[in-house]
C-alpha cells in the first residue's frame, strides 16, 4: 500500500512537471506568435519580418533547411564543446590551486578579474586574427568564456566546509590529498555544477561571435550569410537563433542531468528521492 502511495506521488509530480513545461511552452509560442500579429497587421512596420517573424514560417524554414542548420549546428557544437572541456579543466584546477595558498588567491584573483573586463566581441577577433583558425578560435574563446565561473563558484565551494569538518579530518591524521579527496572536493561540486550551468551558454555565444567575425563554417556563418540577403533569407536567420538556443538547452541539459547523477545528496534531489 505504501509503495502504491509513493508510486501515485510520483506520477503526480512528474505529470505537474511536465504539465507546467507544456504550459510555458505553449505561452511562448503565443506570445510570439500575438506579437508578430502586432507588428505585422496592427502597427504594421516597415519589413515586420525582420523585426519579429510568425514562428510558424520560422519553423517552416527551420524544417526546410534541417540539413544545412543541423550540420553547422554540429560544427559549432563540437567547437563549444571541446573549449567548454578545457575552460572547465583549467577553472577547476585553478580553484583547487587557490584553495591550497591565500597568497595565490589573492595573487591570481586580479588577473582572473581583469580578463573578464574584455568584451567578447572584442577579444574574438583578436584571438581570430593571431591563431588564423576557425575551430582553435572557437576552442580558445569557448575555453576564456568558461574557465572564469567554473573556478569562481568551485572555490567557494571548496572553501565552504566547515572550520570543525577539517579539524575532525586532521585528528585522524588526514592527509591534505585525503581531505580533498574525501571532503572538499565533494564539497566543491555543487559549486562547480553552478559554474557549468552558467559558462555554457557563454560558450556556444562566444564560439558563435567567432563564426561572425569569418569562419568558413558553423551556425555563425548562416547568421551572417542570412542577413546578407536581407528580406530573402529572414526566415532562414531566425531559423539560426532557433538552432543556437536549441544547442544551448542541449549542453545545459547534460549538465543538469550529470549534476543529478553525481551529486544525488544536494536537497533538492534528496527530497525527491525520499518521495520515490
Amino acid at each position: 500500500m505504501r509503495r502504491v502511495i509513493r508510486l501515485t506521488s510520483k506520477s503526480y509530480r512528474q505529470w505537474g512537471i511536465s504539465r507546467n513545461v507544456v504550459l510555458w511552452t505553449v505561452g511562448v509560442l503565443l506570445l510570439w506568435e500575438a506579437f508578430a500579429w502586432l507588428i505585422a497587421d496592427v502597427w504594421q512596420l516597415l519589413a515586420p519580418a525582420s523585426k519579429l517573424p510568425y514562428l510558424h514560417l520560422v519553423l517552416n524554414a527551420a524544417v526546410q533547411y534541417w540539413p544545412v542548420l543541423a550540420e553547422q549546428g554540429a560544427i559549432t557544437f563540437g567547437n563549444s564543446l571541446l573549449g567548454f572541456a578545457i575552460g572547465c579543466a583549467v577553472g577547476f584546477l585553478l580553484a583547487v590551486l587557490m584553495s591550497l595558498s591565500r597568497t595565490l588567491e589573492h595573487t591570481l584573483s586580479p588577473y582572473m578579474i581583469a580578463s573578464q573586463m574584455v568584451p567578447i566581441i572584442g577579444l574574438a577577433p583578436i584571438i581570430y586574427g593571431i591563431v588564423h583558425d576557425p575551430a582553435l578560435s572557437r576552442t580558445l574563446m569557448s575555453g576564456y568564456v568558461t574557465f572564469f565561473p567554473v573556478a569562481l563558484y568551485t572555490l567557494r565551494g571548496l572553501q565552504s566546509i566547515r572550520l570543525e569538518q577539517e579539524e575532525l579530518m586532521r585528528s585522524y591524521a588526514a592527509s591534505t590529498w585525503t581531505l580533498y579527496l574525501k571532503l572538499k572536493l565533494q564539497a566543491s561540486l555543487p559549486g562547480l555544477f553552478a559554474g557549468l550551468k552558467l559558462s555554457a551558454p557563454l560558450a556556444i555565444t562566444a564560439s558563435i561571435i567567432v563564426e561572425l567575425m569569418g569562419a568558413p563554417n558553423g551556425i555563425g556563418v548562416l547568421m551572417i550569410s542570412s542577413l546578407y540577403y536581407g528580406n530573402a533569407q529572414v526566415y532562414m536567420f531566425w531559423a539560426t537563433v532557433l538552432m543556437s538556443i536549441a544547442i544551448g538547452l542541449l549542453l545545459l541539459a547534460a549538465i543538469s542531468m550529470a549534476e543529478r547523477l553525481i551529486t544525488p545528496w544536494q536537497p533538492e534531489f534528496r527530497s525527491q528521492g525520499r518521495d520515490e
